[in-house]
């Protein structure tokens, strides 16, 4: 089933929930207008039974004239038939509206996030963004399922007033009387659900946010000793939201209550005037079985009417909320200049570390934020002067530099799909033939063949990205190789693992800078050497910054900055450092001293992902939405 079925679903309409909801009905006018008339003449002939019903008695069944009791009988039998049929496409087309609306909502939340990339964090919680993309792009939609048959409910309400009419004229006035003051008793009720459902998805989109935060960061909070605290958070949480609940029940229990109970009392009226008239004379037999009938089909109206009220109120509350995050905006781009036709140098005045190009670079620090923060500002994830040439990265376009300079986060999100889509989905941008893609080096990995809608060229440059990340062993020791589905975040993987996927992912890219902080963090010594030495050949002429403090990887570093409270305090080799400066000795002897191996990982070249350990560095559930949201930048 294809699910994916807009390229462009379209500009909503951010105005208000309203306009949204509005907006999904423009977008599919046709197939909406279907369900109004399916659903209308639907309703309709319901009515239209009671009518047939009341000739059959008074032309055939009364006067004895069994010709006329059977052409009316074999009527309603079609009638019955034909809306049979009726029923059931106003269903089918209505389901076609509701995953309509869903699908499109689903898309531009998601185009959303993209387009927000980076600053996405900064704005909305990850609590936020499931809850919106869970629950209220569902409700939205089922909301619209009222359309159809909403209108449907009007125009048979209407009919069914008209038929009463040529039955009684007081009968018709309580019934096209009725139905409005049904909708002035529930409708302070609709706005006081409304409130409601506010407060209670506020309320439901933070306690899913703990709920990320406690199960990312569970093995944290054993070793400190404060899962107790956290997990009391979150009871004191889930019972406000439990409370909360109720009274959204509350309130929807009246609605349905008294959208139950006030049309069977407004029925019984109607059915008691029209045997009053009957046994007054004023109507015959045939007319009180046909209000009666009338009775029964005014039902169906009723109880949609009550039905839309219901369902909109609820999705206008949900589409609220899309359209309070629609209305997010990214950090604007003011760059008017263009980055360096050329290779150039990258500087950081904050920190002093100066990158030249074509070069790798290592960045040391004792504070492992401080070297990142290099990285972030390097790449222009945060404000800062740093300088690309001669020209402010500040001033130039955010485009141009996302297609020029990568940051790998260490933890970016690892989506659900086969290990091939999760390196590299056919329409990587492989932005030329640059080392990594064309690297004659890596060997063909056995039993892995392209697949039809793959390109030769891609198939290689995947191949050339696993040699280069030390990855081959995670690619063989699968059930079906680059084509096994590996879980959300790579959580049938080892952190090891996770973290050579996610390396190979960004070589794949091959962009003219790679900023990568701590790669091989949760490897062991054997793999992490494997992996130094061949990221520093796949990188050869590309400039690449590494923050790390390993000295396997320091080694083949061909220059090394030793940040001391964010400042460049000392600039050589790896072993001129060793000599010269006594606090990078520390720092680096001590990292060589730690045991750093990852035991997961090396379970995992031996199994298959769904045996893999999980030792290492893990990832976080907490980290939803991290830079691989920004547009155009597939390794984040």
């Amino acid at each position: 089933m294809r699910i994916d079925a807009y390229a462009d679903p379209g500009a909503p309409d951010r105005r208000g929930g309203w306009r949204y909801l509005a907006w999904l009905v423009r977008r599919q006018w046709p197939r909406c207008l279907a369900g109004a008339v399916l659903a209308s003449v639907w309703m309709v002939l319901l009515a239209a039974t009671p009518y047939l019903m009341a000739r059959a008695v008074d032309q055939g069944l009364e006067p004895g004239d069994m010709g006329a009791l059977a052409g009316w009988a074999a009527a309603m039998v079609a009638v019955g038939a034909v809306n049979a049929w009726l029923g059931l496409m106003r269903h089918r087309t209505m389901t076609k509206v509701r995953m309509d609306a869903n699908f499109r909502t689903v898309k531009v939340v998601v185009g959303q996030a993209a387009r927000l990339g980076a600053a996405l964090r900064a704005q909305v919680g990850a609590g936020e963004v499931v809850t919106i993309g869970v629950g209220d792009v569902q409700t939205v939609s089922t909301s619209l399922t009222a359309v159809g048959p909403g209108v449907g409910a009007v125009v048979a309400y209407a009919a069914v007033g008209g038929l009463m009419l040529s039955v009684s004229v007081r009968l018709a006035l309580v019934v096209l009387l009725g139905v409005p003051l049904l909708g002035v008793v529930l409708g302070p009720l609709m706005g006081r659900l409304q409130g409601r459902e506010t407060e209670y998805r506020e309320r439901q989109s933070v306690l899913t946010a703990r709920i990320g935060d406690l199960a990312g960061g569970l093995r944290v909070l054993n070793g400190l000793g404060g899962k107790g605290l956290v997990a009391d958070a979150f009871r004191r949480d889930s019972g406000r939201l439990r409370e909360q609940g109720y009274r959204v029940g509350a309130v929807t229990s009246w609605i349905q209550a008294l959208g139950v109970g006030l049309p069977v009392l407004f029925l019984a009226l109607v059915t008691w005037l029209g045997a009053r008239l009957a046994a007054q004379g004023q109507i015959s037999v045939g007319e009180l079985v046909s209000v009666y009938g009338y009775v029964v089909a005014l039902g169906w109206p009723v109880a949609f009417l009550i039905e839309m009220g219901h369902q909109l109120s609820r999705g206008v509350v949900a589409a609220r909320r899309v359209v309070a995050f629609l209305r997010l905006e990214p950090e604007p781009d003011t760059g008017t200049r263009n980055a360096p036709a050329e290779p150039s140098v990258l500087y950081d005045p904050a920190s002093g570390v100066r990158v030249s190009p074509g070069r790798l670079t290592a960045i040391v620090a004792s504070r492992p934020s401080d070297a990142t923060g290099v990285l972030d500002r390097l790449g222009r994830y945060t404000p800062s002067d740093a300088i690309w040439g001669d020209v402010p990265l500040a001033d130039i376009p955010l485009t141009q530099i996302r297609s020029r300079i990568l940051v790998a986060d260490p933890e970016a999100d690892l989506f659900a799909g086969t290990l091939h889509d999760v390196i590299g989905a056919p329409d990587t941008d492989l932005r030329g033939a640059g080392n990594c893609a064309t690297s004659h080096s890596a060997p063909a990995l056995g039993g892995q063949p392209a697949g039809a809608d793959e390109t030769p060229r891609l198939a290689a440059a995947i191949h050339a990205a696993v040699h280069a990340a030390a990855a081959e062993d995670i690619v063989r020791a699968l059930p079906d190789g680059l084509r096994t589905q590996v879980a959300a975040q790579g959580r049938d993987l080892s952190g090891g693992q996770r973290q050579r996927i996610r390396l190979a992912r960004a070589l794949l890219t091959d962009p003219e800078v790679l900023l990568a902080a701590e790669p091989t963090s949760a490897l062991d010594a054997h793999t992490e050497a494997t992996v130094a030495d061949r990221l520093k050949h796949a990188r050869r002429g590309r400039t690449t910054v590494l923050a790390a403090t390993s000295p396997l990887l320091l080694d083949r570093a061909d220059v090394v900055h030793h940040l001391v409270d964010g400042k460049v305090a000392a600039t050589g080799t790896h072993r001129e450092l060793l000599d010269t400066e006594p606090e990078y000795r520390a720092l680096v002897a001590r990292d060589d001293a730690e045991d750093t191996g990852d035991t997961g990982d090396a379970a995992g070249t031996a199994g298959t992902a769904g045996t893999a350990g999980t030792a290492g560095t893990a990832d976080t559930a907490g980290t939803a939405v991290a830079k691989s949201a920004e547009e155009g930048e597939p390794a984040r």
